[in-house]
């Protein structure tokens, strides 16, 4: 879970775009902070980037979760400093 000290920082919106599920391989659509929703390790990934596969899932969790990773934009990291 992404953790945050200061909500000054943070705005919460209603967007479809944390709605959407990604797939292994997918390019980011924005910049932020990707959840898989098989396991609940969380990634910094720019936009444009293709978002890693399973593997990935059970490196961070050595029990071997397994089952299909999927990724959600969970922080959209926002560039224009508004």
């Amino acid at each position: 879970m992404a953790l945050f000290q200061a909500d000054k920082f943070l705005h919460k919106i209603e967007n479809q775009a944390f709605e959407k599920i990604h797939q292994p391989g997918d390019l980011t659509p924005f910049s932020g902070i990707y959840r898989c929703e098989n396991c609940g390790v969380e990634l910094a990934m720019e936009d444009k980037q293709r978002l890693p596969p399973h593997k990935t899932c059970v490196n961070h969790h050595p029990e071997g979760r397994k089952g299909n990773v999927t990724w959600r934009l969970i922080v959209y990291a926002n560039h224009k400093g508004e």
